[in-house]
């Protein structure tokens, strides 16, 4: 904590313009004014948010933990008389992302293989007795 500057909220306070955004979440003061652009919410919902400890409306959101990564980037001082875990202190946002882990579906259910046969002729089957009968029934109703 000792590289980090501190700050009032009063001091917060004072940059609350899309020109000059900073707020704070979890004791961090963060200067976003370069994110409000790049903010998939939209820059009103941080400038609504502008000089105010904004941790409440940032947690009740659900935010992704690559987002929670990006407080370490835009942080520029802590709030006086926050103290911050040292677990959260670390710098992830410069680890590189895990990768996800591909998955697939194994079906239990084993059905026999003429079933894609059976689902496919089945209904075609139907549709050309039904427009057969409708053929030949048709052709006893015209009057010579």
């Amino acid at each position: 904590m000792a590289d980090h500057k501190v700050f009032t909220l009063a001091q917060v306070a004072q940059h609350k313009s899309n020109k000059d955004c900073w707020f704070v979440i979890s004791g961090r003061v963060l200067n976003v004014t370069k994110f409000l652009e790049e903010h998939p919410g939209g820059e009103e919902v941080l400038l609504e948010s502008a000089g105010k400890d904004a941790t409440k409306a940032f947690e009740d959101i659900g935010h992704s933990k690559a987002a929670h990564n990006l407080l370490l980037k835009y942080q520029v001082g802590v709030l006086q008389g926050c103290v911050l875990n040292e677990k959260d202190a670390t710098d992830a946002s410069l680890k590189e992302p895990k990768k996800e882990m591909s998955a697939f579906v194994i079906k239990d259910e084993r059905s026999p293989k003429y079933t894609a046969f059976l689902e496919f002729f089945v209904p075609l089957l139907v549709a050309g007795s039904y427009f057969s009968y409708r053929y030949l029934t048709r052709a006893d109703q015209i009057i010579y």
